[in-house]
């Protein structure tokens, strides 16, 4: 765990564990996940005014009519991710920074994409705060995902496609596992693994997210 994460926001260490409690009691499994959301500081990566609902288990507005995730999902699908045990990962909307701050203290390398270039800006802040050293960020159109440092053994979509885009089954490595909501109005979390050519789609739970759109934001 990144020394630097521990000694941020102590002062709410209490209520980020009554989340972890409520995640473990929505069946969360992976203590690895529920220990790095109990030191993570979600709070940070909120504007001061909504600060005080980061412990919450919701969505959070974020501006440019974006959201902060449900921790529930966050952890859900990370821990979906880390089943697999992926070293590089792909995070398709880097957002607030907070799914990629996770995603940090699991794996070894972390690459994200975001299309709103303010809000890369924030999360490249947030995570400077916290010394994460291990996450690389692009601003570019995250449907097209980042195919010149793949291939990856995991990516993770965190605004809905209507479909699994091809650009990124094609940058999953053999064995790889993508996780992403997919739909446009009733939404389902789905896990796709990789084996050679082949690609095999598991339906696990209805989500709501964001839709995945094209195109850059300067």
């Amino acid at each position: 765990m990144n020394a630097q994460i521990e000694g941020i926001g102590m002062t709410s260490r209490r209520t980020r564990m009554r989340l972890v409690q409520r995640l473990r009691e929505s069946g969360i499994e992976s203590e690895r996940v529920l220990e790095v959301i109990g030191q993570i500081p979600r709070h940070i990566f909120l504007d001061e005014a909504l600060s005080h609902r980061a412990y919450e288990d919701t969505a959070l507005p974020i501006g440019y009519s974006q959201t902060l995730s449900q921790p529930y999902i966050v952890a859900r699908m990370t821990e979906l991710l880390l089943a697999h045990e992926p070293a590089r990962v792909l995070e398709l909307g880097t957002g607030s920074g907070y799914q990629t701050s996770v995603l940090s203290q699991l794996f070894e390398e972390v690459y994200s994409v975001e299309r709103i270039r303010p809000l890369q800006e924030r999360a490249r802040d947030r995570l400077r705060q916290l010394n994460i050293r291990n996450v690389m960020l692009k601003h570019a159109d995250g449907g097209m995902g980042w195919p010149d440092r793949g291939p990856f053994d995991g990516i993770i979509v965190t605004a809905a496609p209507a479909d699994v885009p091809k650009e990124l089954l094609d940058q999953l490595a053999d064995g790889g596992v993508l996780i992403a909501p997919v739909g446009e109005h009733d939404q389902v979390l789905v896990e796709i693994v990789r084996t050679g050519e082949s690609f095999e789609r598991r339906e696990l739970e209805p989500v709501k997210f964001v839709p995945l759109l094209g195109g850059v934001v300067r």
